[in-house]
């Protein structure tokens, strides 16, 4: 009996067991298994960018509805339009953060839009209007007015395939984000090379104006430290010479000499100053023959090659006198080189200079040296300039320029 019994128990005790493994087991065929695969990370990124959208999307709709309400309602009063013009400026950063976003999550690389322009010394009335006229503004503005739709759409399909979906998930975020990447394509780029092209000009502009102050500056510094103390000592020196004319004629003989020796190196300092700021012998002559003098005060031997079809026009001129004067001013001071050489050439539309020399090398136009001045003024006229200086040298220096004909003087 009580094998029997106990045989009993152990039949019972399985077929329970089985039950419970069969019950297990229908439940697990029930329950959504988890993704056999894991996703790449990028995967991750762009649903993590799908669920952000909503509250990213209600900011900026929020946003862009309380500005231009409150903005175009109030135009007709003083402060409408300044605050629509500042509702702008926080589209853009809206905009900019947009596509930091795309960067960062959908792996998107879009260029920023060029800067606001604003000119120096420009009114208020000239900013507002300026601002107003915005049309980065103004697409940040409009891609978060149309953005909030679709915004909800994208976080609630992104939401339910994440519980629900599991195995096309990856599908669903691509062709959701691809949509996204449209619109941030769409809106939140460069409209087009123009924009570009405007805000280059703007900073080209403030190099110029700042390169023509810094040579203001620097003509006044030379003639007050130099010829005008020379002149003013001069008439001093003449005004007691004339007083001792009459007591000691040898003493005012030896200060009229001496006022003479002022004279001279008044002239030689005025000379020099004419020659830095254009040099006669490049208006009379040209390149060829002014590059040719620039070599010859240079301390190191410098071989002087000019192939130019004629004399381009007299702003390229200068500037490419005075880049390569400077050059050679730094070959004769820091370089250390025995031998140095200069080309110019003309070719499509545009003049190339080279400067080499087998000096010490390292010359670079980094942390504000002078080579980084000659770059920033050879930009602003659409201009060209590097520097290949390894360390033990030698050291090439290219620059172009555009060519412009020189415009006959009119008889």
């Amino acid at each position: 009996m009580t094998s029997r019994s106990s045989g009993s128990s152990g039949s019972s005790g399985a077929a329970a067991g089985a039950a419970v493994d069969g019950a297990a087991s229908g439940a697990d065929e029930r329950l959504p298994r988890p993704p056999a695969v894991a996703y790449p990370a990028q995967t991750w990124k762009e649903i993590a960018h799908l669920l952000l959208n909503l509250p990213v999307g209600i900011v900026g709709f929020v946003y862009a509805v309380v500005w231009m309400s409150v903005g175009v309602g109030l135009s007709v009063t003083v402060v409408g339009l300044p605050l629509l013009a500042f509702g702008l400026i926080g589209g853009r950063l809206f905009g900019r953060f947009e596509r930091a976003r795309a960067r960062a999550l959908l792996s998107l690389r879009v260029d920023e839009p060029s800067p606001l322009p604003h000119v120096r010394g420009q009114s208020f009335f000239g900013w507002l209007w300026t601002s107003l006229r915005d049309p980065v503004g103004w697409r940040s503005g409009l891609y978060a007015l149309i953005r909030l739709p679709w915004d909800v759409v994208t976080f609630a399909i992104a939401l339910t395939s994440l519980f629900v979906a599991w195995p096309v998930l990856p599908w669903v975020a691509r062709a959701l984000t691809n949509v996204d990447r449209a619109l941030v394509r769409g809106l939140l780029s460069p409209s087009d090379e123009l924009e570009r092209r405007i805000a280059e000009l703007e900073e080209d502009r403030g190099t110029v104006v700042d390169t023509a102050a810094a040579d203001l500056r620097r003509i006044e510094r030379d003639l007050h430290d130099g010829a005008q103390a020379r002149l003013v000592a001069l008439a001093m020196g003449l005004g007691l010479a004339k007083e001792k004319l009459e007591e000691d004629p040898e003493a005012a003989a030896r200060m009229v000499d001496e006022a003479h020796g002022e004279v001279k190196l008044a002239l030689q300092e005025l000379r020099d100053l004419a020659r830095g700021i254009h040099p006669a012998i490049l208006t009379d002559r040209g390149l060829g023959p002014a590059l040719s003098a620039l070599a010859a005060r240079c301390t190191v031997p410098v071989t002087v090659t000019v192939d130019l079809p004629q004399r381009p026009a007299p702003a390229i001129e200068g500037i490419a006198y005075f880049t390569v004067s400077e050059l050679l001013q730094n070959i004769s001071k820091h370089s250390g080189a025995r031998t140095a050489t200069v080309e110019m050439w003309h070719a499509d539309r545009r003049l190339l200079f080279q400067v080499r020399d087998d000096g010490r090398g390292g010359a670079s136009p980094a942390g504000g040296s002078g080579l980084a001045g000659l770059a920033e003024r050879l930009g602003s006229v659409d201009g060209l300039f590097t520097v290949e200086s390894p360390s033990g040298g030698p050291t090439t220096i290219t620059a172009e320029l555009p060519w412009r004909d020189r415009v006959p003087a009119p008889h």
